[in-house]
């Protein structure tokens, strides 16, 4: 079966989304949405960076990509910033019937933890449109979700999980989202969105609910802390420079408590240069970047993931291993029932595009 897809956004992820959905033999792609006015009237190729013209032009008229009733739209802007234009532009898109597969409103990971302002209009758009809307990406996403249900699979009197994502962010050209919620190159007295009380748990804690949810465990509350690193000298990354005594590295958890210990634990240390905050934990020396699930138990289990782009760079194998996440779910998105789904709804969603 071949799916038509529109896709919406074509930006850090949505570039790399875009790319693959032109490649992939079962999806067709039939429109695009663009929000950047130099973008707009462009082929999909061109914005792709692929040499074969589509014939698909980008656009910003909602109505007619709507139209086109695509079995799925894959939608990938930066949704957090603009929660409320976002909801709206969702619940219209599967008010006309379409599934969606987004990697904006990550509270949505695990519909069941998301705030009710944001669950219950999707909701109500999914059951007039008999449509599903499927949230999700690496992190938040992949690592806190796939990885864990595949290690306790094999694991059993389980002591915790512990979801890590331990990331050399120096090459990640994104300082205009990622840069400043993290507080990266900014002195202390500056407050890092990600450094607000409950902005980590409202991102992460849905991934932590959902695990403690499938292991029937009650939660006795959700902690988070986040914690700063200040360069001593100034340096330059593709990120950003860095001046000196402005944060170099972020480490963060958020821990859900039950039976006196953190017992589902997801944990971040992103640095600007990996000899920074040499007392938190590290990748494997030869990797720069690494996604790691540990269930200490009997047996104790740990996965590892690690990305690569073509080019070997390890955040951008990252970028677009979260735009593939959502390309390769689709038809299992689009045989789901109405409603929000989350990983647990999901059968595994392999790649099904093999070179010949």
């Amino acid at each position: 079966m071949t799916y038509r897809v529109v896709q919406w956004g074509s930006g850090n992820i949505g570039y790399h989304s875009l790319r693959h959905v032109i490649q992939h033999p079962d999806y067709e792609l039939v429109g695009l949405h663009a929000h950047s006015p130099d973008k707009l009237g462009k082929d999909a190729a061109e914005i792709a960076g692929l040499t074969d013209a589509t014939g698909i032009i980008a656009t910003n008229d909602i109505d007619a990509l709507l139209a086109l009733e695509p079995d799925c739209v894959l939608y990938m802007v930066n949704g957090e910033i603009r929660a409320a234009d976002t909801v709206a532009e969702l619940a219209r898109t599967l008010s006309a019937g379409i599934d969606v597969l987004s990697t904006a409103m990550v509270f949505l990971i695990y519909p069941p933890a998301a705030d009710p302002a944001i669950r219950e209009p999707l909701e109500r758009a999914c059951e007039q449109g008999r449509s599903t809307l499927f949230v999700n990406g690496i992190d938040p996403g992949f690592s806190g979700d796939v990885l864990p249900l595949a290690a306790l699979q094999v694991a059993d009197q389980v002591d915790q999980i512990l979801v890590q994502e331990l990331y050399d962010y120096s090459t990640y050209e994104d300082p205009g989202l990622t840069g400043i919620a993290f507080g990266f190159g900014q002195p202390a007295s500056y407050v890092a969105p990600l450094g607000m009380p409950g902005m980590l748990a409202g991102g992460w804690g849905p991934m932590v609910r959902m695990i403690s949810d499938r292991l029937g465990i009650e939660l006795d509350e959700i902690r988070e802390t986040f914690e700063r690193e200040y360069a001593t000298e100034a340096f330059d990354t593709a990120m950003m420079h860095v001046p000196k005594d402005t944060c170099a590295a972020v480490h963060f958890r958020v821990e859900g408590m039950a039976y006196g210990r953190p017992i589902v634990v997801t944990e971040h240390v992103n640095r600007l240069r990996a000899d920074i905050a040499p007392q938190w934990p590290k990748p494997p020396a030869d990797r720069q970047g690494v996604h790691r699930c540990t269930v200490t138990g009997n047996p104790t289990v740990q996965l590892e993931c690690a990305m690569s782009s073509p080019g070997g760079d390890h955040v951008m194998g990252g970028v677009q291993a979260g735009a593939l996440r959502m390309v390769n779910a689709i038809p299992e998105v689009c045989r789901q029932g109405p409603g929000l789904v989350s990983t647990l709804d999901l059968p595994y969603t392999p790649s099904t595009n093999v070179n010949k």
